[in-house]
């Protein structure tokens, strides 16, 4: 088993708090011999006659001295993560999760803003200390 980010839990506290439903943690896929674990599933019901929403979230702590070289690992598996989902579960959205402090600096360059752009990667921003989620950015 991979080992959980530093600010799993307060990811995890985050969208608890906003009534999501956490169906697994790790969320587990396998596609033949390639095995994937997606640090959380959750799923929260929109309305009583609609179906519920379904999304898995890589949580990324950015706390290595360079920004750059966390990005580039956190794109890499955000890419093969969503194309996974796309092959055994495509109704489930994928978002990455970023802390505030990076989001409000490193993820306000051009280029950071570019590769999330071109890429699609959708974003939840968490305060790590207050354990809620800022935004979410789709």
């Amino acid at each position: 088993m991979a080992a959980k980010d530093l600010f799993h839990n307060a990811v995890k506290q985050g969208l608890l708090k906003e009534n999501w439903v956490i169906t697994a943690d790790p969320l587990k896929i396998k596609i033949e011999g390639v095995k994937f674990e997606i640090d959380l599933a959750a799923e929260k019901v929109l309305a009583a006659q609609k179906a519920g929403q379904k999304i898995a979230v890589e949580i990324k702590s950015f706390l290595n001295t360079s920004a750059i070289t966390d990005f580039h690992a956190a794109l890499g598996q955000f890419l093969n993560y969503r194309l996974a989902l796309k092959m055994v579960e495509s109704d489930r959205i994928l978002y990455l999760a970023v802390p505030i402090d990076t989001f409000e600096s490193f993820f306000q360059e051009k280029f950071t803003q570019e590769a999330v752009n071109l890429y699609q990667v959708k974003l939840i921003i968490y305060d790590p200390v207050e354990e809620v989620v800022i935004k979410w950015k789709n």
